[in-house]
Order: C-alpha cells, then sequence, then structure tokens
C-alpha cells in the first residue's frame, strides 16, 4: 500500500509523513510538494505537485492507494479549483481512499468565512468523489502564539478579540499523529470529525503560558475592529483581515466544538498545558 501526502514541505505535512513512517515504513509513504527540495530530508520518495497543475497529480498519484489532501494556502476564491485539480487526478488514478484536512471555523459572518466556505465545498467534493474519505476540521494550531511570545512580553500581554470565548488548541504533532491513523484505519470512513483539543479561553491560554515560560503575560480583550486595524497594520490586509477573523470566530463560540480526536487517534488528546510544556522541551 503506497500512502501520498500532498503539500509535505509544509509543517503540517511533514508532521503526518513522520508519524506514517512510524507505523508503515518509508518505502509505503510519497511526498508530494510543489518544492521536491523541502522534503528530500524526510528520507521519503518525493514527487512534484503544484494544486494549480492537475497534470502534476496525474502523474504524482500513479500507483498511489490512499492520498492525504492538506488544505491549500492560496485566497479562498482559487483554493476550490486547486483542491478539485487533485480530487479529480486522484480518481482517474484509481485511488481508493482520500482524506482532507479540513478547518473548524464559522461559515458566516467574520472575516475568517470566505476560508471556512471554501473548505466546505472541498469537502462535499470530497464526498460527492466516489472514493472512500475521511473528513478532519482542524482546531487552531498553538504553535503560532508560542512562537510569538517574545512579541507578547514586548507588547506586555496577548491582546486579541476573543473576549471570553474558548478555543479547542490542536499542534501540528497532534494532528499529525492522528491523520497518520485516519490513513490506515477504515472502519472510520465516511466520517468528519472534529480534532481539536480542550476548549480554553485566552485568559487561561496566558496562565499556562505564564506557568510554562515564568511571564506574568496578561489577556487584554479589544474589539473586533480594532484588532482588525491593528492586525492589517501588521500583517497586511489580506492576512491582518483573516487573523482577525479566526479570533472573532473564537469570540462567537466557533472554535468550542466537541472533540472527535480520541475517535481519530485512538487516544485521548494532550491538555494545552502539555502542549506548551511539549513546545518548550522541543525548542
Amino acid at each position: 500500500m503506497k500512502i501520498a501526502i500532498t503539500s509535505a514541505s509544509g509543517k503540517l505535512g511533514g508532521a503526518i509523513i513522520k508519524a506514517l513512517l512510524q507505523e508503515i515504513g518509508k518505502e509505503n509513504v510519497v511526498g508530494i510538494a510543489r518544492n521536491t527540495s523541502k522534503v528530500e530530508h524526510l528520507g521519503v520518495e518525493v514527487r512534484k505537485g503544484d494544486y494549480n497543475y492537475r497534470e502534476d497529480f496525474k502523474e504524482a498519484l500513479q500507483g498511489i492507494d490512499k492520498v492525504l489532501l492538506i488544505s491549500g494556502m492560496d485566497k479562498p476564491e482559487k483554493r476550490i479549483t486547486q483542491h478539485q485539480n487533485v480530487i479529480e487526478a486522484a480518481k482517474q488514478n484509481g485511488v481508493q481512499k482520500m482524506v482532507y484536512t479540513s478547518i473548524i471555523g464559522n461559515e458566516k459572518n467574520t472575516a475568517f468565512s470566505p476560508v471556512v466556505q471554501s473548505n466546505r465545498q472541498t469537502e462535499d467534493d470530497v464526498r460527492n468523489s466516489g472514493m472512500d474519505f475521511i473528513i478532519g476540521r482542524n482546531g487552531i494550531y498553538i504553535e503560532p502564539d508560542l512562537e510569538y511570545i517574545d512579541t507578547y512580553i514586548n507588547e506586555g500581554g496577548i491582546t486579541n478579540c476573543a473576549a471570553d470565548g474558548k478555543c479547542g488548541y490542536t499542534s501540528r504533532q497532534e494532528l499529525g499523529y492522528a491523520y497518520s491513523q485516519l490513513l490506515l484505519n477504515d472502519n472510520l470512513n465516511g466520517k468528519t470529525l472534529n480534532l481539536v483539543g480542550e476548549g480554553i479561553t485566552q485568559s487561561q491560554l496566558a496562565d499556562y503560558i505564564n506557568q510554562v515560560y515564568g511571564t506574568t503575560l496578561p489577556f487584554k480583550d479589544i474589539s473586533v475592529e480594532a484588532y482588525k486595524r491593528e492586525r492589517q497594520s501588521a500583517l497586511g490586509d489580506f492576512l491582518g483581515t483573516i487573523i482577525a477573523g479566526i479570533y472573532e470566530g473564537i469570540r462567537n463560540g466557533a472554535n468550542d466544538v466537541t472533540s472527535d480526536f480520541e475517535t481519530a487517534a485512538g487516544r485521548p488528546h494532550k491538555s494545552a498545558l502539555e502542549l506548551i510544556q511539549h513546545y518548550r522541551l522541543a525548542n
């Protein structure tokens, strides 16, 4: 059995490949990426695949039994067609099963909703493909907050518009393990699963960071519009708007969902505190 991971040069793709290697060995894993040189360090067979070109995937998916389709990072209006390129190439190559990395979030009424809507369309395309499938809806990665600690310290705390909304944070390593199991476990075919950890507030996140790093960061809630302006100034209009939309979704309760992680992975999700402790030890 050969399993292919798209967008293998990314951090999530790499985490999934590493988890799969522990289960089935490198001879059964293929990494697909636009820039193949960024995948070679993983020690698996590497094939070229750019989401914009269906012909790439017609070749890259030859002899593949199962595919993990990692959601692209392009603008929402482009993602649907890009994902369809992979789905159609998989069908033409007789791929038996596709696992898709979707996302948790509001489908309406936030600046992040267009991204969520594009993922929901791909979910439907996967469901209607005729292949066996599993869809995972990822929670928000905790790593960016931890990578941002120096900035939080310089700014005197964690500031965003999430208010007291809860977010089921996860990590790429936790997702890597869960997706490796979803690829191998055909008993869950046809399921859509929320891959999230325990729901915590931003104040709890700050408390856990302070506990692990010895900091004294407070959490400050500001309005959605104020946070949007601040993020647009720091990151540009497109990305700043998207980030503000994510935290608006947390504020609205979109990220406080029931977790299916244990069903997917066969074990409980690590706690938010454990995720932060593990990240600090690893970095």
